[in-house]
């Protein structure tokens, strides 16, 4: 890597004036952080009690899942509204931000930003064009999922606060922690004998730290240092969704397993592309076997509605986001500027 690059490394003063002005080109980030997380508020909505309850970020996807239409669009309205009165401030820090990236990609001598974000990883641009591309010429999967979300949701039209909301009613299936467990040992049967052996042991062998408690970070998480075991923080409350994250997190700590086991420290790591390989197969696998363990039809069609919703999130969403970077810092590097206007 270090001979692959070479040629973007620059002379010794070169590289110590753009190590100056590292924190500067960070600036927009950081001001962005600052309206995003410390200034704005969104304001109040009315639950279904007629209650007043403030609109958060940690609360606007719960908003976005409620049954209630009305609440769905007024949490809406009441976001956007917020973030409408700063569009000059964000589109500015946003301009400035991609002319960042460019600017740092021409002294390093790369053809392009892209082209200097993917080199760490030393991944060709075909393939991110490709993933676009592929992603276009299926976009009528897509169009297909939302008709039948419309459908299903009974809607005349269909807006972006009805994405969120469950086509299939929730099952209310309890699944303690235990067995989910067994549920997961069953369904990476294909993994092989080895690869289950060593993913019970981390069951039972300490590595997952299981529910919530007071000053524990939310969400899930697999981390550890190159000489301990994996460490996943979960916060079960015994879920359908809570065994799949298991298995996703459980993706991770494997790879991590195995990579510093048969990898010298410096190559123990493994690239920010590859990441989420690992714990989106053990996904699918549970799936595939839930899907045919399930006798129930409600069961079912929540199953195939939430790996449906894991495609949209994760595969189309994310590549818009991806085309969407790919497009604004083109539009820099040919001299235009990032207005409000531009980006809306």
């Amino acid at each position: 890597d270090l001979m692959r690059q070479k040629q973007h490394v620059l002379s010794k003063q070169e590289e110590y004036i753009i190590a100056q002005f590292g924190e500067l080109v960070s600036a927009p980030e950081s001001i962005f952080r600052m309206i995003n997380n410390a200034d704005i508020k969104f304001g109040y909505i009315k639950d279904d009690e007629g209650d007043d309850i403030e609109v958060t970020h940690g609360r606007f996807i719960s908003f976005l899942e409620s049954p209630n239409r009305r609440i769905r669009e007024d949490a809406f309205n009441a976001l956007y509204a917020a973030y409408e009165k700063q569009k000059n401030t964000i589109a500015s820090t946003y301009n400035y931000s991609t002319k960042g990236d460019v600017v740092l990609a021409k002294l390093r001598k790369y053809n392009s930003s892209l082209e200097e974000a993917l080199d760490g990883d030393n991944i060709p641009i075909k393939v991110y064009d490709n993933l676009i591309q592929t992603v276009h010429e299926n976009i009528d999967l897509l169009h297909r999922y939302i008709n039948v979300r419309k459908k299903m949701l009974n809607l005349d039209d269909l807006h972006i606060y009805d994405l969120y909301t469950p086509i299939v009613k929730e099952v209310d299936r309890k699944i303690p922690y235990e067995e989910g467990l067994r549920i997961i040992e069953k369904a990476l049967q294909p993994m092989g004998e080895e690869y289950v052996t060593i993913m019970k042991e981390g069951f039972h062998g300490g590595w997952i730290d299981v529910y919530e408690n007071e000053g524990k970070t939310s969400g899930a998480y697999s981390f550890g240092t190159y000489d301990s075991f994996p460490y996943i923080l979960l916060n079960y409350t015994d879920t359908i969704k809570d065994v799949f994250t298991i298995a996703h997190e459980m993706g991770h700590s494997m790879h991590s397993y195995y990579s510093r086991r048969n990898q010298p420290y410096v190559y123990g790591g493994h690239s920010i592309f590859t990441a989420e390989v690992a714990s989106t197969v053990n996904e699918a696998l549970l799936m595939d076997y839930m899907i045919q363990q399930s006798k129930d039809k409600t069961e079912k069609m929540y199953l195939l509605n939430y790996f449906m919703e894991q495609f949209r999130g994760t595969l189309f969403r994310q590549t818009m986001f991806a085309e969407f970077e790919k497009m604004t810092h083109e539009a820099v590097e040919a001299g235009e500027v990032l207005t409000k206007d531009w980006l809306c």
